[in-house]
């Protein structure tokens, strides 16, 4: 029986940084959701313990060679530059179709790896997704110590924003190490607040 977790806060934080003991990784414009798989299948949970859809998304995801595996991550669909398209994921269309950007492995194969530091979740994570083969997946890289300029070029393409973590941080429900740096200029995010309406899965 796999537990049930509430994923990690993010705080805001106004400007971008750079700080050794930190990873940086790129803020896709999506749904937050955790991903249980189990032999059941897979099951996606928003932020907020709601269960989400995307059916053929679950299945894909289902279909990985684990025993079980909780990952955090971000549902997103991509256009053909490998941009996040907010609306298109509303809308569940779009060239392409949902993916699950994964930043984080909370579980597998019976192990509960929230105790660890991030650095080692995420090699964990990393082989995860190369070894799965899922086309539906996707692994977050990451950047370190150079927090401004990743922002810098995250904001001259026109992208949503960046995370900053500590490297050696366990992973704590409800917690808020996480930090997000948004692009203020970001276009997307215009008309944002009267396109969302009622409870939305943000990250």
């Amino acid at each position: 029986m796999l537990p049930r977790i509430r994923p990690m806060r993010l705080r805001l934080v106004k400007q971008p940084f750079d700080d050794p003991d930190y990873i940086f990784e790129l803020k896709h414009d999506g749904f937050r959701a955790v991903a249980y798989i189990d032999q059941d299948g897979c099951r996606l949970v928003s932020r907020n313990l709601k269960s989400l859809s995307f059916k053929s998304l679950r299945a894909s995801l289902g279909t990985m060679d684990v025993t079980n595996a909780i990952l955090d991550g971000e549902i997103i669909v991509l256009n053909k530059d490998g941009v996040s398209q907010f609306n298109s994921l509303l809308s569940h269309k779009g060239e392409n179709v949902a993916v699950f950007y994964a930043f984080d492995l909370l579980w597998l194969n019976g192990s509960d790896l929230r105790g660890l530091p991030l650095v080692e979740r995420k090699q964990q994570l990393r082989a995860l997704v190369i070894r799965s083969g899922c086309q539906r997946l996707l692994y977050a890289q990451h950047v370190n110590r150079a927090g401004k300029q990743f922002f810098a070029e995250i904001c001259r393409l026109d992208l949503e924003g960046i995370v900053a973590k500590r490297k050696l941080s366990i992973y704590k429900e409800d917690g808020n190490s996480w930090q997000k740096i948004k692009n203020r200029k970001y276009s997307q995010a215009e008309g944002r607040n009267e396109l969302l309406t009622g409870d939305r899965p943000k990250r």
